[in-house]
């Protein structure tokens, strides 16, 4: 064989990827966005049909928008994610409600947690950003007591969010070699992630509504805590900036419904049920 093939695809160098996701995770402050999606994990809790005492796991938690609706059903929480000041966000929320909850920093690709620990297993926006899905979904399985649920929601390729990404990979090269987060969002592919460990897959189309002052407004949000897009544009000159913020201001434009001078932008994403088998 020659030394280069060009045949081969690139191979990610997935550790170096999920260095440089944590520290776009943690640029920005990621908090003030992610509390805004809170209706997402109220409704994932009554999709998994929860069960007060159930021992339940938040995987990319976040700021704890599933975890604190899953503990507010009487759930016994465990809440995890690679950025401790989310964790921190987290936690404040959770003492604010006097809800007794269990933070934990931790790698959704490598749980510290014991086989069939949990009865449910979920995250909202979360797991779906890991840079090694197939290693990412055997965990959420492996955790898993046999016969109990994983819950998901992820954002569609096709959705206002996964148009968004598409549209800063076009100005940011995505890593070579990493699949994209957006193929979460599809039945197809969690199929894939999660056969043989599935007894039923249900994925359901729903759609969460960005609503803020106006388009300006949710730029200035986005550019400044979403880590992403706060790292997309520092890497960018003034001039690409320029393009990238009037290609973004075009997308939304694109989408937005208010039919006045605010924003409501709805988004598709998947809401997941995974039967553990």
């Amino acid at each position: 064989m020659s030394a280069v093939d060009s045949s081969f695809s690139p191979v990610a160098d997935l550790a170096a990827v999920k260095i440089r996701q944590q520290a776009a995770w943690s640029t920005g402050n990621y908090a003030v966005v992610g509390t805004t999606l809170q209706i997402v994990g109220e409704n994932l809790c009554e999709a998994l049909d929860l069960r007060a005492g159930s021992r339940v796991l938040d995987v990319a938690a976040g700021n704890g928008n599933a975890t604190l609706a899953a503990a507010r059903r009487w759930c016994d929480v465990t809440s995890t994610d690679y950025v401790a000041s989310l964790l921190e966000s987290g936690r404040a929320r959770a003492q604010a409600e006097g809800l007794a909850v269990l933070f934990q920093e931790a790698d959704a690709e490598a749980l510290p947690y014991a086989d069939a620990s949990f009865d449910v297993v979920m995250s909202t926006f979360g797991v779906m950003f890991t840079s090694n899905q197939e290693k990412a979904a055997a965990e959420l399985a492996r955790v898993c007591k046999p016969g109990g649920r994983i819950g998901l929601a992820n954002w569609t390729p096709e959705s206002f969010i996964g148009q968004l990404f598409k549209t800063i990979g076009k100005y940011v090269t995505p890593p070579a070699g990493v699949m994209s987060p957006a193929l979460w969002g599809t039945k197809e592919r969690l199929q894939a992630l999660f056969d043989g460990n599935a007894q039923q897959i249900v994925a359901t189309g729903r759609h969460f509504t960005f609503r803020y002052r106006s388009p300006a407004h949710f730029m200035e949000v986005f550019r400044t805590y979403y880590g992403p897009m706060n790292k997309a544009f520092a890497a960018l000159d003034g001039e690409r900036q320029a393009a990238l913020f009037s290609d973004l201001m075009a997308l939304i434009g694109s989408r937005n419904r208010s039919g006045d001078a605010t924003l409501v932008l709805p988004s598709e994403y998947l809401e997941v049920v995974v039967e553990r088998s």
